[in-house]
């Protein structure tokens, strides 16, 4: 269960050789083919393995992520440029503007990184994996689903996936369940685990460690996910103006997870 990289450029180069199994993201490939998604919005991009996946398929997108460490090495992977990346996060997309020949992402300049979305707007927006549980903060929560919203276009859908509360998935958040080793090139060695700190429901907290063997180094990233009930998701996309079209089961996860299609009207 890997977590995004706090920042931290040793971490963050490990979150793809650690977590290299992305199958999870077929899902989102077949549905972004399935709504025939020409414009993609990725919220909480990471590393940019999505978004890659679909810039190869021909498809424009945006990959938006607060991490700076994690879309470094998204840059860095082959056919980047075909990705416009920007570091920060969806509570600006409320900001954009609908009139003209384009429209602006927020306050993006003052984060370094200036893009546009030529009107009118995105096809699909994605928050694949933990991205919608990690935005915990209820104001945030609100905030993203507003940016989301304005981001697309009439009739465009917004894609996510959230754990179901009552599969008690934290339970098996445990260093023994979860240690690995695993030889990582061009750093070596690499001890990795998870462990539980907090059940406070809604919020759960855990924390990732990675030990290198080259140095002896130990770096740890805490993490806190928000498990929201079903009906709590589909009242807050109905509050935001969605018109919630499907929740269906994750192919990778059946029975554990909600993945829920809201469709702009």
């Amino acid at each position: 269960m890997a977590d995004k990289c706090s920042g931290d450029p040793r971490l963050a180069a490990l979150y793809d050789p650690l977590d290299p199994d992305r199958s999870d993201l077929d899902a989102y490939v077949r549905m972004a083919e399935e709504f025939g998604a020409r414009r993609v919005l990725d919220i909480g991009c990471g590393t940019g393995v999505f978004a890659l996946l679909l810039a190869d398929r021909g498809i424009e997108v945006v990959g938006i992520d607060p991490d700076r460490a994690s879309l470094d090495v998204a840059r860095a992977k082959t056919g980047s440029a075909r990705v416009r990346w920007i570091c920060g996060d969806a509570t600006t997309l409320g900001d954009a503007t609908t009139l003209g020949d384009a429209t602006t992402l927020g306050d993006v300049t003052a984060l370094g990184d200036v893009t546009a979305f030529p009107a009118p707007h995105v096809d699909l927006v994605t928050m694949t994996a933990n991205v919608a549980q990690e935005i915990a903060d209820p104001s945030l929560w609100r905030q993203t689903l507003r940016g989301a919203y304005e981001a697309l276009r009439p009739g465009g859908r917004l894609v996510f996936e959230t754990r179901d509360p009552a599969r008690r998935a934290w339970e098996e958040w445990h260093r023994e369940g979860s240690y690995r080793v695993a030889q990582v090139p061009g750093i070596g060695v690499v001890e990795s685990w998870v462990q539980l700190i907090e059940v406070n429901r809604p919020l759960v907290t855990f924390r990732g460690t990675c030990v290198f063997a080259a140095d002896g180094q130990v770096l740890t990233a805490d993490s806190t996910l928000r498990f929201r009930e079903r009906q709590e998701v589909e009242r807050d996309l109905v509050a935001h103006g969605f018109a919630v079209e499907d929740v269906r089961d994750a192919p990778d996860r059946p029975g554990r997870e909600f993945v829920f299609v809201a469709r702009r009207p």
